[in-house]
């Protein structure tokens, strides 16, 4: 099962056009594979978020 990575809910559960169109300026929220709340860093170069079980993905990197 995937998560969004905005609002955490099944990603395939609804429709989700108002976390895309907000992920657009944002960074995710939580992991899509496990549901945890990320820990995210905003710097003026980009962002990081990490999960404690599914490490780190930085701006650029696709998002599972």
């Amino acid at each position: 099962m995937t998560y969004c990575d905005r609002c955490g809910r099944d990603a395939a559960e609804g429709a989700h056009d108002a976390c895309r169109a907000a992920r657009a300026m944002e960074p995710p929220r939580y992991c899509p594979e496990c549901r945890r709340r990320m820990v995210v860093q905003v710097t003026p170069l980009g962002w990081t978020a990490r999960c404690s079980a599914h490490g780190v993905t930085r701006s650029g990197e696709p998002v599972s």
